[in-house]
């Protein structure tokens, strides 16, 4: 029996068009914001980058977050925040989870 990534509450929302390599992802639009579940099969680098604000939760894994240069390490349970235009980067290991609440009407696309 093969598990699911998560639950059907969860997979029965379309994915995410993030073209990141080993990204499984579920879009849920909430108004003029989007939340974002995501599960990482492999090891992944992501450039910095900026966009509108950020908020997230750490559900399973580990992952480096550089905001504006400064690198912190979140696992189980973690929140983060970042503001509008801040540059910010990620190391993200294989096994990552999260939930993340992105201040943006249309910062993804379905899939």
């Amino acid at each position: 029996m093969t598990k699911k990534l998560f639950p059907e509450i969860i997979e029965k929302h379309p994915n995410a068009d993030i073209p990141i390599a080993g990204l499984v992802s579920k879009l849920i639009q909430a108004g003029n914001q989007q939340f974002v579940f995501m599960e990482f099969d492999e090891d992944i680098e992501v450039a910095d980058h900026f966009h509108n604000a950020q908020w997230g939760v750490v559900l399973e894994g580990e992952m480096v977050l550089s905001i504006d240069g400064i690198p912190r390490t979140l696992s189980k349970g973690d929140t983060y925040y970042i503001e509008k235009d801040v540059v910010h980067s990620a190391k993200i290991k294989k096994g990552y989870k999260d939930l993340t609440l992105f201040d943006q009407v249309d910062r993804y696309k379905i899939k």
